[in-house]
């Protein structure tokens, strides 16, 4: 049975103090001058010369020489075939459930525990969420609850898997990897197969992470990833969509491009397309950043492992490792308290920012919101557990780790 089958350890500890966990952020990331972000961006590269030649060009707009290097950069990054910029990671996921064929009336099967823009896709394409548990291991999807799930609800139809309870077809399988710590895709990937379900990986959180030595999202039919302001790479807004299938690559970019024929002047569409292009002006930006990457990543991973030391030894709290087998790009760092403290979580998320430490809570679970409560779901213990005691923690890359 999986983690939520078990219950979840409540380890009480007389020697939990708030105090503690301030002091163990302050040596692992130093006294703030003010308030240290949770994640922000690290301009010290090219982007000024970048956007300096790119509005020389007069190319701003959707078209231009920084949007194809962009675009063939991400490809050499990630190893994946096709990478096609869009304006942000939400029209990503969107458009990655528009290609896996994802229908007005369908479910999609997605964790309760992730930011809200995988749920917004799924309902972008009148299909409904179907919310299940995640793993304590990698704070993403439990292949094992996802499994029992599906041998609860599913049945084998035509056209792949049907939930006997709603009567609806479950069109795809959408795993996301937490703050940058990948999911037991190999397992995911298996039952999906089973049940002739595709499957849409929500990378937005993980560009640099790597599950089994591949780049996460290079091994996926479709992958979405983000490059939002608090991205480990950011184009101020943006994302993209990688695929390994040449024709499904082509016909995402004809979608996201208002699905225009190509022409020297008419302009014909020949379906609903959706005007999702990155401007050249963040691709430029992009392209910038992801020059430095490779220092991204060390940067961030020697602050892990100066938060994985300073907690150490505080009682009541630990802090969340990669999953075995994987290296995570460990874009927001996180503890998590032992259950029989979860009621102090807001007191040390107060003490934390009042001394200058921009920490912050998991997101609201999905099924906890007003529109999706009426969505089917599994058991969510575990995912409820994790929400009731996380806590992510300042994790730029700007930030010099303090090693004890």
């Amino acid at each position: 049975m999986y983690e939520g089958g078990v219950g979840i350890p409540a380890t009480k500890s007389d020697r939990f103090d708030v105090r503690m966990i301030v002091a163990a952020v302050q040596r692992a990331a130093g006294t703030p001058d003010g308030m240290l972000a949770l994640h922000e961006p690290v301009f010290a590269g090219n982007e000024i010369t970048y956007l300096e030649q790119c509005i020389k060009s007069t190319f701003v707009s959707s078209v231009g020489k920084f949007v194809d290097r962009f675009e063939s950069m991400l490809e050499q990054v990630t190893g994946a075939r096709r990478a096609i910029a869009v304006v942000n990671g939400t029209a990503a996921l969107h458009a990655c459930f528009r290609l896996a064929g994802v229908q007005p009336g369908d479910e999609v099967i997605s964790p309760a525990l992730t930011f809200i823009a995988t749920t917004n896709a799924i309902a972008y394409c009148g299909a409904s969420p179907h919310f299940v548990d995640s793993s304590l291991r990698t704070l993403g999807m439990d292949a094992q609850a996802l499994g029992e799930r599906l041998d609860a609800i599913a049945q084998r139809s035509a056209t792949g898997a049907t939930n006997r309870e709603t009567g609806r077809r479950i069109a795809a399988i959408a795993p996301m990897h937490t703050f940058g710590h990948p999911v037991d895709m190999d397992a995911i990937t298996a039952i999906a197969a089973h049940w002739n379900i595709p499957v849409v990986e929500d990378a937005a959180e993980s560009l640099g992470s790597t599950y089994r030595g591949h780049a996460v999202g290079s091994q996926a039919r479709l992958a979405a990833l983000s490059f939002n302001g608090n991205k480990i790479v950011t184009t101020g807004g943006g994302g993209a969509i990688l695929t390994n299938d040449e024709e499904l690559g082509q016909r995402a970019k004809h979608i996201t491009t208002t699905a225009k024929l190509p022409h020297k002047w008419a302009f014909v569409h020949d379906e609903i397309g959706f005007n999702y292009r990155l401007p050249n002006l963040n691709a430029a930006l992009g392209c910038a950043q992801l020059e430095q990457l490779d220092g991204f990543l060390t940067s961030k991973r020697r602050l892990a492992v100066a938060y994985d030391r300073a907690f150490a030894g505080v009682p009541g709290v630990a802090f969340v490792r990669e999953p075995e087998g994987t290296t995570s790009n460990y874009w927001l760092n996180t503890i998590l308290l032992d259950e029989a403290h979860a009621d102090r979580r807001d007191a040390a998320l107060t003490a934390l920012n009042d001394s200058g430490f921009g920490a912050r809570p998991a997101w609201t679970l999905m099924h906890r919101l007003p529109m999706f409560t009426a969505c089917p779901r599994g058991d969510l213990r575990v995912a409820e557990s994790i929400e009731r005691r996380l806590i992510n923690l300042p994790s730029s890359a700007s930030i010099q780790a303090h090693d004890d």
